[in-house]
């Protein structure tokens, strides 16, 4: 178990790496600030060790120990090219080259990710074959420990499930064509916490489309009426809106600063444009029309940028109106309940959104929805009062 120790008053490390015991001294007091420090830093060792990705010469240099290890690693490479499948890196390089031309170039950026920051670091020297499912098990549960975005303690479980995903996919391949059971197959993927909904209130959308600055209102107006995705309205053209036939057509999404094919097939669909968003798009066009293709656009004529809506517009905002601090996303759900608080169709409903069906229709906003229609069992209560006599007279 690896643990920070103390000798003559001086901190030492402790700690086990290919299976043996390592101890790496400091020249750090014994106090419980410095304790501290370093059992972050073991933290972060353990972690990497787990990963594949322990240098330890980067830790600690001119140990004599990183000179031992990195002796033993290279006698490791030798040895892993007799096996008689690839190393995984190899085989997964050739995965990669062979699946890209049918990835969307934000997919293949995100695998390019994930195999150069988790995978190849982990599995990258061992014979693809030799992968267990206790090594994938392993490495899950190292993922879990390492740092997440914005102050999380930890990677999400929905990012670790597509970095197991991933090295599943990889491990599928190489097991059809080398004839070995894929371990992945057989672990069942973490449990992922549903993401909360929170849809403004009509009256905070008036609230919030009166108050946002002047450029962007006619902006807000489409942007919570149409229920389009971030990507979907950023990269929106003029092209793609018919005033004729009063519908948005939404064929592309912008990702990443460029123009691709929608999330999905399902996310190809034509949006009913109502009065308030037909009489913003015409105002759009008269201001900026002649400016660019894309319907709402910056200075330059260039598509909105995400990170400058959501930082110099859209939590500024919030705060000034003393709204609770939510992501741009909410936008769509917020165009969702009000059509649905407003007695729409589902399956009308569903379409706008790009769903394939009404099934997540209810799952997510079911609960949002009594309260705008004031469908709350209260109908079946007026009409059990008009027919059934709650008090009946007793019997003689």
């Amino acid at each position: 178990m690896s643990s920070v120790n103390s000798r003559g008053g001086f901190l030492f490390f402790d700690f086990r790496y290919q299976g043996k015991r390592c101890r790496e001294y400091t020249r750090l007091r014994d106090t419980v600030a410095n304790r501290k420090r370093m059992q972050t830093v073991l933290d972060k060792i353990d972690a990497e060790i787990t990963l594949g990705s322990f240098d330890y010469s980067q830790y600690f240099p001119g140990s004599k120990n990183a000179e031992k290890f990195a002796a033993q690693d290279k006698d490791a490479v030798v040895n892993a090219s007799c096996s008689t499948t690839p190393l995984y890196e190899v085989f997964a390089e050739t995965w990669f080259s062979e699946s890209e031309p049918q990835w969307r170039r934000s997919h293949k950026a995100t695998v390019r990710s994930t195999l150069d920051r988790h995978l190849i670091p982990c599995f990258g020297e061992s014979p693809v074959g030799d992968v267990s499912k206790a090594d994938t098990l392993q490495f899950r549960s190292a993922l879990a420990k390492l740092p997440g975005r914005n102050g999380n303690t930890g990677l999400s479980a929905k990012t670790i499930n597509r970095i197991i995903q991933i090295h599943g996919q990889i491990l599928a391949e190489a097991a059809e064509r080398y004839e070995f059971s894929n371990p992945v197959d057989r672990i069942k993927r973490l449990k992922q916490q549903r993401p909360d909904i929170h849809p403004f209130t009509l009256e905070e959308v008036r609230t919030t489309i009166e108050s946002v600055r002047a450029d962007y209102r006619q902006y807000m107006i489409v942007r919570f009426f149409t229920g389009l995705r971030t990507g979907e309205l950023h990269g929106l053209q003029w092209r793609y809106v018919d005033f004729e036939r009063r519908q948005i057509l939404v064929r592309k999404t912008l990702v990443r600063g460029e123009l691709e094919y929608t999330k999905t097939d399902g996310s190809q669909r034509e949006i009913d444009i109502s009065q308030p968003v037909f009489e913003a798009l015409k105002a759009q066009q008269a201001a900026s029309g002649q400016l660019s293709p894309f319907v709402f656009c910056n200075g330059s004529g260039e598509p909105i940028d995400l990170d400058n809506f959501t930082n110099r517009v859209w939590y500024p905002l919030l705060r000034h109106l003393g709204l609770e601090k939510r992501r741009p996303y909410q936008t769509r759900h917020t165009a969702a309940t009000l059509w649905l608080g407003a007695g729409e169709n589902p399956e009308w409903v569903a379409r706008q959104l790009g769903h394939a069906n009404t099934e997540m229709l209810f799952k997510t906003y079911s609960r949002f929805v009594p309260n705008l229609t004031r469908r709350d069992g209260s109908a079946i209560e007026r009409l059990l009062a008009s027919h059934i006599d709650s008090h009946p007279t007793e019997a003689a």
